[in-house]
């Protein structure tokens, strides 16, 4: 995504400058996202109850990261997830991996609880992935390509493209940014954003039929500090902004939400 295209141009003004501004600091490597360091630690994120909800609610989340040959387990990439992992190439890997999945509960949302908006339950998915890990001279730089298939109900899949850059370096802290864009297909888009006739008959919303698309597309900045030398404070700064049929759904409130994680993880 780079500073002229629509979808950079997509996001707020001061979004768009404090993201240019980051490039231009002094790139150097790094944080957790960005090196084969294992974590283990918990920590708290401050989401929207959904994708589109105009709600948000704090949670308790893992930290957790081990890149072994071959099963490996993270939260740094997006999801948490784990499974196995093999080297094809000098920094290329591919696996398989199970990944918890996020679900929607009405009664957290004041308004899919007064529209009778059905829930749908947290799960797991199925999939495989392709991961280049690369330094162009000090600059790491992480590019991920996953799929994603829901294993419980007909919730459909999804397929993930992030990529990672690490920006800054400084003592004990250290800075990245990273980007990532969603595709869903239309049993997923439909799921969480579609309305079916006998759904607006419940909830008086109009009938929306949500095909296939992509389905967002976020951008963020993750930092790292050490305390000690085992001990390492991580977070991100994330904003996340709907396309297609899920920014025109009904159910969506607002088409650019916010996160913030941050955590403290022990270092092995």
């Amino acid at each position: 995504m780079t500073p002229t295209s629509p979808l950079f141009r997509r996001f707020p003004a001061r979004m768009r400058l404090a993201i240019l501004a980051l490039c231009l600091i002094a790139p150097l490597p790094v944080c957790a996202e960005l090196t084969n360091d294992t974590l283990l630690g918990l920590g708290a994120r401050w989401r929207p109850e959904y994708d589109g909800s105009a709600s948000h609610r704090f949670e308790a989340v893992p930290v957790i990261r081990y890149l072994g040959e071959p099963l490996f387990v993270r939260s740094t990439q997006g999801i948490l997830e784990g499974g196995v992992r093999l080297q094809l190439l000098p920094g290329l890997h591919a696996g398989a991996q199970v990944s918890y999945e996020s679900g929607r509960n009405p009664n957290e949302s004041d308004f899919l609880k007064s529209r009778n908006v059905a829930g749908i339950n947290h799960g797991t998915s199925l999939g495989a992935h392709v991961e280049w890990d690369h330094k162009f001279g000090i600059v790491p730089v992480t590019l991920l390509a996953r799929a994603r298939q829901r294993t419980e109900g007909d919730l459909g899949a999804q397929v993930d493209l992030r990529l990672s850059v690490g920006i800054f370096q400084s003592g004990r802290f250290g800075a990245g940014l990273f980007t990532q864009s969603t595709w869903a297909n239309s049993k997923s888009m439909g799921s969480f954003y579609g309305i079916t006739p006998a759904q607006s008959a419940i909830t008086r919303l109009p009938v929306f039929n949500a095909g296939s698309g992509w389905q967002y597309t976020s951008v963020g900045l993750l930092w790292s500090v050490d305390l000690s030398q085992k001990w390492v404070v991580v977070g991100s700064l994330e904003a996340r902004h709907l396309h297609g049929d899920a920014a025109s759904s009904p159910l969506t409130e607002r088409s650019t939400n916010a996160y913030v994680n941050a955590g403290l993880a022990y270092r092995f």
